[in-house]
């Protein structure tokens, strides 16, 4: 489900201008990555869910996020976003459910997208995109998601 009509798509530029002015003097996790979910979702074609889960204690627990009740604590290695955090890579699923130990909170949701938030070396937690539309995510979704990730991390506080 796409909020974002056809003809008037978001260009990847336009949506890294948008981010980087909702950031802008704004140094607060939750509020940023609440305004970034909401971005995200409302800019991004065929998704049907956008947000973060934040690493606390050994653990991810839902954070800010657009679209239908999800899990609320994921362990590290579990699914598509604990795979992500373990690994510290992105992981881009074209079809969650030949993943190993998906974890689906959303029936609906095809194929899935998770960046890792990563502060130099330490993990904050992941951003996590799923659409409905199997293989959704293209290696540009992938460099614009990362890129929105390290806008997200830049905005930090040192």
């Amino acid at each position: 489900m796409s909020h974002q009509p056809a003809d008037q798509r978001v260009t990847p530029d336009d949506l890294l201008g948008s981010v980087e002015a909702i950031l802008a003097g704004e140094p607060d996790l939750i509020a940023n990555a609440a305004n970034v979910a909401a971005l995200l979702f409302e800019a991004l074609p065929h998704i049907n869910w956008a947000g973060f889960y934040f690493l606390r204690d050994d653990q991810l627990v839902l954070g800010p996020f657009q679209g239908r009740v999800a899990c609320t604590r994921i362990p590290l290695g579990k699914g598509v976003c604990g795979a992500a955090a373990t690994s510290r890579e992105t992981i881009v699923v074209a079809d969650v459910h030949a993943f190993p130990g998906h974890i689906a909170c959303d029936a609906a949701s095809a194929s899935e997208i998770v960046v890792p938030l990563l502060a130099g070396d330490r993990l904050i937690g992941v951003l996590d995109i799923d659409s409905p539309i199997p293989d959704r995510f293209t290696p540009q979704d992938r460099q614009l998601v990362e890129a929105v990730a390290a806008l997200l991390v830049r905005a930090l506080p040192a």
